[in-house]
């Protein structure tokens, strides 16, 4: 604990990594000089050993000593005198080699192990400090051995008789002082220092790089921090209701979950983590979405098979500054039960609109009764209640409604009437229409029908025929068994921009009416968008011109979804007819099997050469 009661704060990670790897550079470069010194110390040993074995070799082999030894042996007690021996050709040979070889000692004996000639005259005469006994034996010994004169690394070799080599009268035992040894040692040894030193600092400049580089790779966090990251990440990812992705700034895949992977219809999403952005079979909106990623940047919608998806991508920043930039975060949420919900509300927002409207009909119509009786005309009052009831106070203002059975599309088509009206437009059902079977997937059947008839909306709208009208026939027939809804929609429009009609099934198409071109044209089902004014296209007045645009604010996937929600049916959407200029306009066509059942109430006979005729011939 510090003075203040505050726990004392340890190194960080990255420095507690530097003096770790210090600690083990230290170590091994202890270890491995010491190593080298032991060795070379041994090697310098045995070295001496050998230099002294070659001096008592020379020495013992010498003539003057051999005689002298030889003579030695054979005198009395006085010839042993250390001071006879001291003035002794012996001694002078002995010595004379020592300081001329630098030995520690050139000792020579007799063969009961007596000092005949030795460096310090008063060891003379006297039995030598270490065992003689393998030189008087005839053999030649090497050591390092402690003696009086120290320690030292010597040998000892025989002396022979004269004139033979065999009769042993003595021995020569030659010395190299360990000091010699060791300033040899400390000779070799200045190089491998220096040479230590310099890997001590090569490790500590590595150890500060190392350090340097896990700081960037780590963004400056500890490892605790990192755990604590990681463990968090995968809590969001797996926690999450949406689709995330995340790409490098190298355009690397670093992140998919399994909602992105599900949403995508990525079969194994883990296995695409460190995967090439272009090779990983995503959309390929994505490259576009994210060069114009921001902090604020606009959401993309998108259609992936069964799915419509929004797709919002962020630029990831550190939080430290001076950082480089993290990459992208792709967002991918579901908007496709979303979007069947807001296609019901504005269904349910139009018959509201049309209650409405009826609402103040009968209201008016309540207070003519309500003044035909107080002008005391009773008679004209019954008749005016008869037509009322006869009439119905609710009517859509849809021609030829009656032809539908189904209340599903009663509801729908006569709420898509209201909403025409209120724009100036007519909505009629087609004189053949004949459903006479029940709607068994009534969102799937309006999701259609509402992209198809809200587009010819527009296109009357903005077309420049004065008779603005859209027209809508259904039929129905089974074929096996499976119920089959045909429909065929057509306009009062100009018709659509484009001669190849495939290109407005494209996610994200739309037209737009440049600047000089007339407003008030437009073009039969064009806009394939979700609805809403303003979404068609350009008009053929005053020489407009036509251009196709990438859609980026989630319209333009009307007949994008259309198409796909008919083909996952075995079914299919397409163009029967492209229109013109002063209408009539385009005609779309639309097959959706499996979304009706016989109703037994009508006891009709199924006639599904008619309807499936009348739908082809529209084709």
């Amino acid at each position: 604990m510090t003075p203040t009661g505050a726990p004392r704060q340890r190194p960080g990670f990255l420095a507690r990594m530097m003096l770790l790897h210090l600690a083990v550079v230290t170590v091994v470069v202890a270890l491995c000089g010491g190593v080298y010194g032991w060795l070379t110390y041994e090697r310098l040993g045995r070295d001496a050993e050998h230099q002294a074995l070659s001096i008592a070799r020379s020495v013992a082999a010498t003539d003057d000593v051999r005689a002298g030894v030889a003579e030695l042996v054979e005198a009395g007690p006085e010839d042993l005198d250390p001071d006879v021996l001291a003035r002794g050709s012996l001694q002078s040979s002995a010595e004379e080699v020592r300081r001329r070889t630098d030995s520690l000692f050139v000792v020579v004996t007799d063969d009961a192990g007596l000092r005949l000639a030795h460096p310090n005259p008063e060891q003379l005469g006297r039995p030598v400090s270490t065992d003689p006994t393998e030189a008087l034996a005839g053999r030649e010994v090497t050591s390092q051995e402690r003696g009086t004169l120290g320690h030292s690394a010597r040998a000892k070799v025989p002396v022979y008789a004269p004139g033979t080599d065999s009769a042993v009268v003595g021995a020569v035992s030659v010395g190299i002082s360990r000091e010699d040894v060791l300033a040899s040692l400390r000779q070799d040894i200045t190089p491998v220092a220096a040479t230590a030193v310099g890997a001590l600092g090569l490790g500590a400049a590595a150890s500060a790089a190392i350090a340097r580089r896990l700081k960037r790779l780590t963004l400056g966090l500890e490892p605790e921090e990192i755990v604590a990251l990681a463990q968090d990440q995968e809590a969001v990812l797996r926690g999450v209701d949406e689709g995330v992705i995340g790409v490098s700034p190298g355009h690397r895949l670093t992140v998919v979950n399994e909602e992105a992977g599900r949403l995508l219809g990525l079969p194994d999403p883990a296995r695409l983590v460190g995967t090439p952005l272009a090779g990983a079979g995503l959309p390929a909106v994505f490259p576009a979405l994210l060069a114009a990623a921001a902090p604020a940047s606009p959401a993309v919608e998108q259609v992936v098979g069964r799915h419509v998806l929004i797709l919002s991508a962020r630029a990831v920043r550190p939080a430290r500054p001076g950082l480089p930039p993290l990459g992208w975060v792709v967002l991918i949420r579901d908007r496709t039960e979303l979007q069947s919900l807001t296609r019901q509300l504005d269904a349910v927002g139009a018959l509201s609109t049309a209650l409405r409207a009826q609402r103040h009909e009968f209201a008016n119509r309540l207070h003519t009764i309500s003044g035909l009786l107080a002008i005391g005309d009773p008679e004209e009052a019954r008749r005016y209640v008869c037509e009322v009831t006869e009439t119905g106070p609710l009517t859509y203002p849809a021609e030829r409604a009656e032809l539908l059975r189904d209340p599903y599309l009663q509801a729908f088509l006569g709420a898509k009437s209201v909403e025409a009206a209120e724009r100036g437009v007519t909505l009629r059902i087609g004189a053949d229409t004949l459903v006479r079977g029940r709607i068994t997937d009534p969102q799937d059947v309006t999701t259609v029908i509402g992209s198809l008839v809200d587009n010819a909306v527009r296109a009357a709208v903005q077309g420049t025929s004065p008779d603005r009208w859209v027209e809508v026939e259904l039929l129905d027939d089974w074929d096996g068994g499976q119920g089959t809804l045909h429909l065929v929609v057509a306009d009062s429009g100009d018709g659509l921009p484009v001669q190849d009609a495939e290109p407005i099934f494209a996610q994200g198409w739309s037209t737009a009416t440049p600047s000089g071109g007339s407003g008030d044209g437009g073009s039969g089902n064009s806009a394939p968008g979700d609805g809403g004014p303003g979404d068609g296209g350009a008009g053929h007045g005053g020489g407009a011109r036509f251009d196709v645009l990438p859609d980026v604010h989630g319209q333009g996937f009307g007949l994008s979804l259309s198409r796909e929600l008919a083909r996952r049916r075995d079914g299919d959407v397409w163009v029967a007819d492209a229109g013109g200029p002063g209408g009539p306009g385009a005609v779309f066509c639309a097959r959706l099997p499996g979304t009706v059942v016989r109703d037994p109430g009508t006891g009709a006979e199924v006639r599904g050469e008619r309807s499936a005729g009348r739908a082809g011939g529209a084709g």
